[in-house]
């Protein structure tokens, strides 16, 4: 699963964009100042496929961070900057950042971005597995045995979300939170019983005894132990 380092002191796009990223298929470690990245970046063990570093944080700036990086092990960089800021634009550039983008900016716009860069550095990961079901992120299809199931556009982000929390009990606010995020309209608790149902439907050989998306009775649900 690619793992991306997420630089960011404004709390609401941190939860925001983790939650999008996370449905999306990545994995998001988030920081929200210049020293924590650094130390992050020389921690033994831990390796990130990605950074997406905000230019103005409360400690110091991202500047350091893209240096650090792009010194070690040639990170790619993607700079988060504010809209009209052509200076921190071209310092990024200069210090080897690959790419920029300008707040506020449209997450989906993001991901693609993000998409094309790792596939440039070799370090695309294009699916997501749990049993019988494998799920291509950049194509957006769903495999289930090997044979293609069709899925709606909420049913299949209701899925990649489900795929990228394996083992973590997901409650019902949390599952709305997120596909309330991803369709961009509100999801009522209704709605995510049908879609929830819907899904099941597709993906289990029995759907009234689910055995891929089971039901913790009075938490949630859960994918994988």
């Amino acid at each position: 699963m690619t793992h991306i380092l997420l630089v960011e002191d404004d709390k609401s796009i941190v939860t925001n964009l983790t939650d999008f990223l996370q449905s999306e298929g990545f994995s998001i470690t988030a920081v929200d100042g210049q020293g924590k990245a650094l130390r992050l970046l020389e921690e033994p063990g831990l390796e990130f496929d990605l950074i997406l570093l905000d230019v103005s944080l409360a400690d110091g700036n991202g500047f350091a961070v893209c240096r650090a990086a792009k010194s070690t092990t040639d990170l790619p960089v993607i700079f988060l900057t504010a809209s009209g800021d052509e200076f921190s634009v071209v310092t990024g550039l200069d210090l080897g950042a690959d790419d920029y983008i300008s707040k506020p900016f449209r997450p989906r716009e993001l991901v693609s971005r993000i998409h094309n860069i790792l596939r440039r550095y070799g370090k695309s990961t294009t699916t997501l597995e749990y049993k019988n079901l494998c799920a291509d992120v950049v194509k957006g299809t769903v495999r289930k045995d090997g044979q293609e199931i069709l899925l709606s556009a909420l049913e299949y982000r209701l899925l990649l979300y489900f795929l990228n929390n394996q083992g973590i009990v997901l409650s019902r606010s949390r599952l709305l939170e997120a596909l309330w995020d991803i369709a961009g309209e509100f999801v009522n608790d209704n709605t995510l019983t049908v879609y929830i149902k819907r899904l099941r439907e597709k993906i289990e050989e029995d759907p009234q005894n689910p055995l891929l998306i089971k039901t913790v009775r009075g938490l949630g649900y859960k994918m994988g132990d």
